[in-house]
C-alpha cells in the first residue's frame, strides 16, 4: 500500500476541478478567438472539446503540482518547486493543446485547410500555459502560507517546550535551596530556644506545603501570594529578627489579580540572597501595587559574592512570564535601590456570572 499523502501536499481543490476550470476554459476560448481576430464559431463542438482539453491540461498540471510538493515540499526549496512545475506545465500544455488543435482541423471545425497555421496553435498553447500559471500561483501561494504556518507554529511549540524544561529544571533548584535555609536557622533555634524552634518547625511545615501545592499551578490571585508572603516572611524575620523589615501597600482592588505562583517568594529571596542583613544596616523590603504592576522593592547594599550570581529566581520568573505570553517583567537598579516590577494579570471572567 501507498503511504497517504502529507496533509500539506494534498490539494483541496474539489469545485475548483467541478467548476472553476470549465468556466476558465470558456473564457480562456473566448479570449483566444479575439486575438486571433477570428469570428466566434456558431458550433457547440468547439468550446465543447475546448472545455474537455483544458479539464484534461487542469488534471495533468495538478499532478506536476502534487508532484514537484513531494520532491520539493520545503520552504527553502520554493525555487525548485516553482521551476519544476513552470517546466511541466509548459512541456504537458503545449502537447495536448498542438494535438486538440489538430484534432479541431481534423473535424473541420477549425476555419482553414491549413494545418500548419502558427496562429491557431501558438495562440491556443499561450492561453492554455497562461491560465494554468495563473490558477497555478493561487495554489502555490496558499501552500506557502500553509508552510509558512507549520514552521511558525513549530517553532513556538518547540520555544515553549525549551522553556518548559528550562523552568522544570529551574524549580528542582529552588525548593531544595529554600529548604535548606530554613533547617539551618531551625537547627540553631532548637539549641538556642527550643519553643520557638516549635513554633518556627510549625510555620515551616505550612509554608513548605503551600510551596509545594501551589508549584502545579499557573497562576494563582495576588491575595493568596499576599497570605503566604507574610506567613514566609515571618519565618525570615525570625531568622533575622531586627535585621529585615517589610512595608506593605498593596491596593484591595489588584487582590483579585493573578500572578504566577511563588513570584513574590522567589523575590524575596533574591533580595535576602544578594544584600547584607543586620541590625546595623536593617534590610527593608517594599511590597506594593502601581498601575497594574506588582513592584517589590530593596534598599541596596550588596554583599561580596565570591561566586557570581546564576540569577535563578528572576529566571524563574520571566519564564514563567514567557509560557505565559504576557508583559515583560522588568528589573530596576541604581545606587540606592533594587526594583522589580511584575505584571499583574487581569482575571478571567466566570462565564457563569455572566449568564446571571
Amino acid at each position: 500500500m501507498n503511504a497517504p499523502a502529507h496533509p500539506l501536499h494534498q490539494l483541496n481543490d474539489k469545485w475548483m476541478r467541478i467548476v472553476g476550470v470549465p468556466l476558465l476554459a470558456l473564457l480562456g476560448q473566448w479570449v483566444m478567438y479575439g486575438y486571433t481576430s477570428v469570428p466566434y464559431p456558431d458550433d457547440w463542438r468547439i468550446p465543447f472539446f475546448f472545455m474537455l482539453g483544458s479539464v484534461l491540461v487542469w488534471e495533468v498540471n495538478r499532478q506536476g503540482i502534487m508532484l514537484s510538493r513531494q520532491r520539493y515540499p520545503n520552504l527553502p526549496q520554493t525555487r525548485q518547486r516553482v521551476l519544476f512545475q513552470l517546466l511541466w506545465f509548459v512541456t504537458f500544455s503545449t502537447l495536448i493543446r498542438i494535438t486538440q488543435t489538430a484534432f479541431y482541423h481534423w473535424l473541420n471545425l477549425w476555419p482553414t485547410e491549413d494545418y500548419l497555421l502558427f496562429k491557431p496553435y501558438f495562440f491556443n498553447t499561450l492561453v492554455s500555459v497562461v491560465g494554468t500559471i495563473q490558477v497555478a500561483a493561487c495554489y502555490e501561494g496558499i501552500y506557502l502560507y500553509r508552510c509558512w504556518r507549520a514552521s511558525y507554529t513549530e517553532t513556538v511549540e518547540l520555544k515553549k517546550e525549551n522553556l518548559q524544561s528550562q523552568l522544570e529544571s529551574l524549580k528542582t533548584q529552588i525548593n531544595p535551596h529554600f529548604l535548606f535555609n530554613n533547617l539551618n536557622s531551625l537547627s540553631a533555634l532548637i539549641s538556642s530556644d527550643a519553643p520557638l524552634a516549635e513554633e518556627f518547625l510549625d510555620q515551616l511545615s505550612s509554608v513548605y506545603r503551600y510551596l509545594l501545592q501551589q508549584n502545579t499551578r499557573d497562576l494563582c490571585p495576588l491575595s493568596d501570594e499576599i497570605q503566604f508572603i507574610e506567613a514566609y516572611f515571618h519565618l525570615i524575620k525570625t531568622r533575622f529578627g531586627d535585621g529585615i523589615c517589610l512595608e506593605m501597600a498593596v491596593d484591595p482592588t489588584y487582590l483579585s489579580f493573578q500572578v504566577p505562583p511563588l513570584t513574590l517568594q522567589l523575590l524575596f529571596e533574591n533580595a535576602i540572597k544578594h544584600n547584607i542583613i543586620s541590625s546595623s544596616r536593617p534590610l527593608t523590603i517594599r511590597l506594593y501595587t502601581q498601575d497594574k504592576y506588582l513592584i517589590v522593592e530593596n534598599n541596596l547594599q550588596k554583599k561580596k559574592l565570591s561566586v557570581p550570581s546564576s540569577q535563578i529566581g528572576l529566571q524563574n520568573i520571566m519564564l514563567k512570564y514567557k509560557l505565559l505570553d504576557q508583559s515583560t517583567v522588568t528589573v530596576h537598579q541604581d545606587d540606592l535601590r533594587f526594583l522589580v516590577k511584575v505584571p499583574l494579570i487581569t482575571p478571567a471572567v466566570d462565564a457563569d456570572a455572566l449568564l446571571l
